[in-house]
């Protein structure tokens, strides 16, 4: 199996730097290094910050980018699954072994050699569709961690004829980081199928105009296949016979991307199996699915239902931030604690209690919008690996990352929307981390006096009891259990 990105030299480092991508550990206090040097205290002890005290929203493709870096093994959903086939007669298969779905040897070879033993709960379903003669069309939904990017791969794969030498197989990813990610489960699924080869249509790789691609398999994001296939006719879409468009909830989510993945669909033969793939299905997501898949079978996963039932919440009434730190340290010093997440509504907020809570000695590392996919990743699993006892957060960490042994979530301001209403939805994935698993949890609200109106509401829309804590009161606070 080879790649082509970039030729020679260039070629040489870009490979490097792909096989150096999860190895480079960012140390979270050597992330911190830079957070004095933001403040600048005034006469009175009081800090202003140079940087904007701005709020982190939720980016899809990171967040995606970040789960797959996270999730280096399966993870078994407790999603129940449901199909809806096109021909509702027709048998349902499901396999439990790799071996039941009779692959190419060298195929097989790949999978074992990426430490899959058997079928994850998705691809039981997804892969006799996806691998049956004649082909069919597949619209799924399936999280990071489940296997769902090894099945399309091992979709693409088995379709190939090596001795053929151009595209035959097309995967749509929304960002950069996204195909590269994607390639490389190509590369190493297909390390046995020595002449099968995948090319990067990305930014960055300049193909002259009349170019004779060989490769097998082109991964890119929309834009720039857009511009291999109609401006510089370096694709024959023709010819291809396996469409992959992954991550549709993030390219619905990009302007213009869901245009050009829709004329790009549109000159692909009749022939060609057209697979899509989505985290979530919105009913925006669902609408772009139907238009671009023609006459699908449907993977759905029924949604997960977070509940508040098995959390017990409390909020603690502050006078300001140094009093919801003091109100936090009476808590941490009173119950045992197994692993904490908070969260700040600003990465201000979230810098200076990462300062305060290190001088005072705790073991903590901070996570937020201006780190990179790659540090977020190494942070998340030294918290994982038990190394520090304390994650601080923007909502950069409020969904789809879970961390088992967290026992504790608080929130050191409450989730709110720009209209300075309650932010439901965030605060349910917040206090959610906690929940998880069957386990029960805890949550602890730091709020100001003009902030109990906003927990009145959050308590009404859950109808859930939020008690009030003393945080002076430590025979109180040694008094909850989980």
């Amino acid at each position: 199996m080879a790649s082509l990105l970039w030729g020679g030299d260039a070629g040489a480092a870009e490979s490097e730097r792909l096989n150096s991508h999860l190895s480079n550990l960012i140390y979270p206090w050597k992330n911190l290094r830079g957070i004095r040097s933001t403040a600048v205290p005034n006469v009175d002890g009081s800090v202003n910050y140079t940087e904007d005290d701005e709020e982190d929203g939720v980016d899809l493709a990171a967040n995606s980018l970040l789960n797959k870096l996270i999730r280096q093994s399966l993870v078994e959903s407790s999603h129940l699954v449901e199909v809806l086939q096109k021909d509702p007669s027709s048998p349902l298969y499901s396999v439990k072994t790799f071996e039941e779905l009779r692959l190419k040897e060298e195929l097989l070879k790949g999978i074992y050699a990426m430490g899959f033993n058997r079928p994850s709960k998705i691809q039981e379903m997804a892969l006799p569709m996806m691998l049956a003669h004649p082909p069919q069309n597949l619209i799924a939904q399936s999280q990071s961690g489940t296997g769902k990017t090894a099945a399309f791969v091992l979709a693409m794969l088995s379709r190939v004829n090596a001795l053929e030498l151009f595209p035959q197989c097309l995967c749509l990813a929304p960002t950069y980081e996204l195909a590269l990610q994607t390639g490389r489960v190509v590369e190493r699924m297909g390390k046995f199928c020595v002449d099968v080869q995948v090319m990067y249509a990305i930014r960055g790789n300049q193909i002259p105009r009349g170019t004779d691609i060989t490769k097998q398999i082109v991964i890119g994001t929309p834009g720039t296949v857009l511009d291999w296939c109609f401006k510089r006719r370096l694709i024959d879409l023709t010819k291809i016979r396996v469409f992959v468009l992954d991550e549709a909830d993030v390219m619905i989510d990009t302007q213009g991307f869901s245009d050009q993945s829709i004329r790009i669909q549109r000159a692909l033969p009749s022939e060609c199996q057209m697979l899509l793939f989505s985290a979530t299905f919105e009913e925006s997501v669902w609408q772009f699915a139907e238009r671009i898949i023609p006459d699908p079978n449907v993977i759905k996963l029924r949604k997960e239902e977070l509940t508040l039932n098995n959390i017990r919440q409390y909020y603690v009434l502050c006078r300001d931030r140094k009093d919801k730190y003091q109100a936090l340290c009476n808590i941490y010093g009173g119950i045992t604690i197994g692993q904490a997440i908070i969260f700040c509504q600003t990465r201000r907020n979230a810098k200076w209690l990462t300062v305060e809570m290190m001088q005072d000695g705790h073991q903590v590392s901070l996570l937020s919008g201006e780190l990179t996919v790659d540090q977020r990743a190494s942070i998340i699993q030294r918290f994982r690996d038990g190394k520090e006892k304390v994650l601080i957060t923007t909502n950069v960490c409020a969904r789809g990352i879970d961390v088992k042994q967290v026992t504790i979530v608080v929130n050191f301001d409450l989730p709110v929307n720009q209209a300075e209403e309650p932010d439901y939805e965030t605060y349910l994935h917040r206090i959610g981390r906690t929940g998880r698993f069957g386990k029960k949890g805890l949550a602890f609200n730091m709020i100001e006096l003009d902030k109990l109106p906003l927990l009145k509401k959050i308590q009404d829309h859950f109808n859930s009891s939020i008690k009030q804590l003393d945080p002076e009161d430590m025979d109180e606070i040694e008094k909850i259990e989980y």
